[in-house]
């Protein structure tokens, strides 16, 4: 069988258990060359950040509520240093806002908005974000042609990507919350009944039932429902196992969460995660990565962070 063959079947057999399931596993797509060199670059970065946490500016015009706080702290297992580094974050951006408040609730308000944690799980597990502005390897993976295309056939050709970022689970966390992917935490149910995004995660490390490896509920997509936003148990559960350099997948509807990390080592991954492209990406890519980068960018690459794939000004 060639290649060309090969590369077809694994799309079309990762599409149909996307489609029945919510989720796919693509295993061994990454070479050791490659997972050699985007380990040692995330672990650069991963240590940089940690060593000098991101803050985000002064904020001096706004102040974050109380309200803002009390969910920040009960919604994610965060410490004190962070979440007070994270209500820094929330005050810059209010201010350079022009302290313009939502009409909602703090709970209600569409994630795509807010500040998240960088470190999380008490300092034991980090994130990496604008992934594509700090890790030259991950716009190859962005624009991988494999999963390029099986993106496409879930989103449409002209879908967009939403966020490329990096996690470290790191040992001894407790895992995360059930959840779907924004946008469709803060939909009504019964929710859409075809996607709105995928996650696609590169793995780094083995993904094991003991590291921090993603679980997911297969059939879930189809309920049209939420889960609670809990650590707890849930019938049906799986972990998705497989060694690094595949690549899991599933859509926004299926109920996923990180699972506990009970070894003496962190697992990493890269997570692309993508979108139809009338809803409004996680990331802002063109402020975030500077233009002269994203020149040197592949046509395809450039497309997929929002070049000519936002609204024009008009007048």
């Amino acid at each position: 069988m060639s290649s060309l063959q090969t590369a077809a079947s694994k799309i079309d057999a990762a599409l149909a258990h996307l489609l029945e399931h919510g989720y796919a596993i693509i295993e061994n797509v990454l070479s050791d060359a490659q997972l050699s060199t985007l380990r040692s670059q995330v672990d650069e970065v991963l240590t940089t950040e940690r060593a000098a946490p991101i803050m985000g500016g002064n904020g001096a015009s706004a102040s974050a509520d109380a309200a803002m706080e009390a969910y920040m702290a009960d919604s994610y297992s965060v410490s004190a240093d962070e979440l007070a580094r994270l209500l820094q974050r929330v005050r810059t951006t209010r201010a350079a806002e022009l302290d313009t408040p939502w009409p909602v609730d703090i709970a209600e308000v569409n994630k795509t908005f807010l500040h998240l944690p960088t470190l999380f799980d008490e300092d034991l597990s980090q994130r990496l974000w604008n992934l594509l502005n700090k890790v030259d390897g991950a716009g190859a993976l962005v624009e991988h042609p494999l999963i390029l295309e099986l993106v496409g056939a879930i989103l449409g050709a002209d879908c967009v990507l939403s966020d490329c970022s990096a996690t470290s689970i790191g040992p001894g966390s407790g895992g995360g919350a059930w959840h779907v992917d924004v946008p469709l935490g803060q939909l009504a149910e019964p929710l859409p009944d075809f996607p709105l995004t995928t996650q696609n995660v590169w793995m780094l490390d083995d993904f094991t039932e003991d590291n921090g490896a993603t679980r997911v509920v297969p059939g879930s997509h189809l309920s049209r429902r939420k889960p609670s936003w809990s650590e707890d148990a849930v019938p049906d559960e799986i972990t998705l196992t497989a060694p690094a350099g595949s690549v899991a997948m599933w859509l926004s509807n299926t109920w996923h969460q990180s699972g506990p990390n009970k070894t003496e080592r962190p697992r990493r991954a890269i997570l692309c995660y993508y979108s139809r492209s009338w809803i409004k990406p996680f990331n802002d890519f063109r402020a975030g990565i500077p233009r002269e980068k994203a020149e040197q960018f592949s046509p395809t690459l450039r497309y997929l962070i929002g070049y000519s794939a936002q609204a024009p000004r008009r007048g």
